[in-house]
């Protein structure tokens, strides 16, 4: 198994220098125009707190037939690009009330293209002043993942893996940002859904964790205390474990004794599996504590805090009737540390225009322009412990 990675397109990118490394291809944005960051507050305060949020706005297609588009968004079926301007202004209204002029940072996923990305910020979010955006996607493939920020990008990649000659068409998208002058690092999933079965399509979302870990640990040679944000759809909820009888090996894993020992990281006894070779670990394991930490794992990477259980209950995505928490924000131990941005809180945004007055998502006749989405965004919010 071989990993590829594809380059992301950047706005605002007036010089760009791609150098191979590791397989990895990289784009470097630097932006010698004027870059004003919208931060509300007045010149020369700095801002306490820094918004992140993430945002599946499911299949975001604009008007143009383009010849990868799902069937009911093609000029045949009635799309067209009145009916793109009505669902993206509508997203756009939407986006503002997470809070006042929108987060300072937003993922987006189930996105075409980037002209989408840009279109809204400049045509409809003009006054949220997003300078900054990013795309990830496979040519050929319908839907890639996005960002709009108001602070810098300073390198993004994106990651994609290949299973038996085959790319899979969900890259990961690697997001490096400046913010008062602190990285930050935003990995963006879409990881594979579980049309296919549950067991059958698990494989393919712990192959994404593994790319996510391997990129990870790459990382942490060279900085080891940066703060590392996974966010997006990860198709997978954070109980997934449970709700499997403590028998499946998923991607996402409670920091417990079965799934430790079923995973062989255990250290509980000689019969154990042996743990997975350096680098190949393909799971996450999910933490409520603060900061993220083991008691049952030996020697495992991929340790993050999950808001879920803890600030985030109820679910963010509306499927048959219930609500599950298939969306996430996952943070490492640095944004715990009482330096720089650190963890606040976090929250699903459940009102108005979101949920409809039935309390379920407002993505009734989305085809007509006017739905938003199935799923509901997730906020997180840090403060401000920098000197």
């Amino acid at each position: 198994m071989s990993t590829k990675k594809y380059v992301i397109s950047i706005s605002k990118l007036q010089k760009a220098a791609i150098l191979p490394l590791l397989l990895i291809f990289l784009t470097a944005a630097s932006c010698v125009d004027s870059c004003g960051v919208y931060t509300g507050m007045a010149d020369g305060q700095r801002p306490a707190s820094l918004s992140i949020a993430t945002w599946n706005v499911q299949a975001l297609f604009d008007g143009q037939d383009d010849g990868v588009e799902y069937e009911e968004y093609s000029a045949a079926n009635g799309w067209n690009d009145e009916k793109y301007r009505a669902r993206l202004n509508n997203i756009s209204k939407a986006i503002q009330t997470i809070e006042k002029k929108g987060p300072d940072i937003i993922a987006l996923i189930e996105i075409e293209k980037l002209d989408i990305l840009k279109y809204m910020a400049q045509d409809y979010l003009a006054d949220s002043a997003y300078k900054y955006s990013s795309f990830a996607g496979l040519q050929g493939y319908s839907l890639g993942v996005g960002l709009l920020s108001r602070y810098p990008l300073t390198k993004t990649l994106s990651h994609s893996s290949n299973i038996n000659g085959a790319i899979l068409p969900r890259p990961v998208a690697e997001v490096w940002l400046e913010a008062e002058g602190r990285p930050i690092i935003i990995f963006i999933c879409h990881w594979k859904s579980k049309l296919g079965g549950d067991i059958g399509t698990e494989p393919l979302r712990r192959d994404a964790a593994r790319v996510i870990l391997r990129r990870v640990d790459a990382i942490k040679q060279q900085n080891p205390d940066i703060p590392i944000l996974i966010l997006g759809d990860l198709n997978e909820n954070h109980d997934e474990f449970i709700r499997h009888d403590s028998e499946l090996l998923c991607a996402l894993l409670p920091d417990s004794p079965e799934a430790a020992k079923l995973t062989g990281y255990s250290g509980e006894s000689e019969y154990d599996d042996p743990p997975k070779p350096h680098g190949a670990q393909d799971f996450f394991i999910l933490s409520t504590e603060k900061p993220p930490q083991s008691s049952f794992f030996s020697d495992a990477e991929g340790i993050f805090y999950t808001p879920w259980g803890t600030e985030l209950e109820k679910g963010s995505y509306y499927y048959s009737g219930s609500w599950e928490t298939i969306d996430h924000l996952l943070l490492n131990k640095a944004f715990f540390d009482s330096s720089g941005w650190e963890f606040k809180d976090a929250a699903v945004i459940d009102g108005e225009p979101f949920v409809n007055t039935k309390d379920e998502p407002d993505s009734y006749n989305t085809r007509s322009g006017y739905g938003l989405s199935d799923h509901l965004p997730l906020l997180l919010t840090l403060i401000n412990k920098g000197h």
